[in-house]
């Protein structure tokens, strides 16, 4: 089981003070947080017989305008993982019929990524449910509280971009 924050707050603190009294604390809060989500997220879609990744590609066609096409290249830019965990992701969604492979009428030596109307519908349905249960992670927060927290997570974000 993995220590509570608490404990490797301590630790840190007795044995390698000069890290515990950096950043250490907030970015360790943030990570944990990140892996709530994270682990909300794939424990949710998993009932739709998706994972984490097929399902951030679903969501990263629906977010484009009509036809909800993309090539790789595009998709892989706006996904985090690797070109190869890529092609296996949308092996995956082809073979449940959730995307296609055109042609891409650009670049002959690939094909574009299209969204389904079976994938478009499923994600449509999967995103209402998925918002419910990371709202209910966030209503440890009022509103102005969320409103600062994205206001400062920007601001570090903003550094990056």
């Amino acid at each position: 089981m993995n220590k509570s924050f608490k404990e490797i707050q301590q630790l840190m603190q007795k044995n390698w003070p000069e890290c515990a009294d950096s950043g250490f604390p907030v970015l360790l809060r943030l990570t944990r947080v990140s892996d709530i989500f994270q682990q909300t997220i794939q424990r949710y879609v998993e009932d739709y017989q998706l994972q984490k990744a097929d399902f951030g590609v679903l969501c990263a066609l629906r977010r484009n305008p009509p036809p909800y096409r993309l090539s790789p290249t595009e998709l892989y830019q706006s996904m985090m993982f690797s070109s190869g965990g890529l092609t296996k992701v949308l092996g995956r969604l082809s073979q449940a019929g959730l995307i296609e492979r055109q042609d891409n009428p650009e670049d002959k030596r690939s094909k574009l990524v299209l969204l389904t109307p079976d994938g478009k519908q499923l994600v449509e349905n999967v995103l209402p449910g998925l918002h419910q249960q990371e709202n209910r992670i966030l209503q440890a927060l009022n509103k102005d509280e969320l409103e600062q927290l994205n206001t400062l997570l920007q601001r570090i974000q903003n550094l990056y971009e």
